[in-house]
């Protein structure tokens, strides 16, 4: 099976696009996204189905999204890229209701016994799904060669994100996803729209801090759409790196989240007393 990274990862060296021919590219991506999830809405009652397709439409728009960004990363910097990330996150945040096109949050369900382990798991499974087929997707478009960049790259091989070692880019992503699910969990207690901003903000300044060493990408399913079997990472190594980390980080993060520390951060935000 070919391996996708590499084809955008040459891709990125050409200078000629601007950022907004890629943002273009980006609105396509979410009107389908968007007609489909509103369909979705209209038409399935199923509250099980619903979820599924939901968190699949949300992964697959999230790991499309990061391929494009990718090359703007690249081409304009860490910094242009950080910057159009914070303002897709935040249009997430307000777009993507329950789905969080993210493996560990069902698993953090699971673990607090909020959600049924074979439900927790079949959306864990929508979510890998989602990432890999839009895959497909992206390849197939960029082998239209619509623009100078996507010219032969479509089918290329794949190189690994992770410049530090194993182990240290395991830590790098666990500790990185505890600290984003904390702040996320506090600032989810206050129920203001201003808290969605903080959040992404929070969330894009780690990934950046990170880009360079594990690639930031605080996601299993995301790194799998876009890492799973590169050269240069063994798919133990990718395991351990992308899924091992950031679920052990996300666990510890239910834990810190509880601490009375924490909980008195909450309260004093809130406002509520004891």
């Amino acid at each position: 099976m070919t391996r996708w990274k590499e084809y955008f990862e040459e891709l990125l060296h050409t200078t000629d696009r601007k950022p907004e021919e890629h943002e273009e590219h980006e609105y396509e991506k979410k009107f389908i996204c968007g007609f489909v999830r509103g369909v979705i809405k209209r038409n399935v009652n199923d509250g099980l189905l619903r979820q599924l397709v939901l968190e699949f439409i949300a992964t697959a728009e999230l790991c499309a999204t990061c391929f494009e960004l990718i090359i703007v990363a690249d081409n304009y910097g860490v910094w242009v890229y950080g910057g159009f990330l914070f303002v897709l996150t935040v249009w997430w945040s307000f777009h993507w209701e329950t789905a969080t096109a993210c493996p560990y949050c069902p698993i953090e369900e699971i673990f607090e016994r909020k959600r049924n382990v074979f439900v927790g798991l079949l959306l864990v499974g929508a979510q890998v799904l989602g990432g890999l087929a839009i895959f497909r997707y992206i390849q197939v478009l960029w082998s239209f060669e619509l623009v100078e960049t996507h010219k032969g790259r479509a089918f290329e091989d794949c190189s690994t994100d992770l410049q530090v070692p194993v182990l240290v880019g395991a830590f790098i992503e666990g500790v990185a996803t505890c600290a984003c699910r904390v702040i996320s969990k506090i600032l989810g207690e206050t129920n203001t729209r201003v808290s969605n901003i903080l959040d992404a903000f929070f969330g894009t300044s780690l990934v950046v801090a990170a880009f360079n060493y594990s690639g930031g990408y605080f996601n299993p399913a995301l790194a799998t759409a876009l890492k799973y079997g590169c050269q240069g990472s063994t798919i133990p190594e990718h395991m351990l790196v992308y899924w091992l980390g950031p679920m052990i980080g996300a666990i510890f993060s239910v834990f810190l989240f509880n601490s009375k520390a924490a909980q008195n951060v909450v309260k004093t935000l809130t406002g509520k007393r004891d």
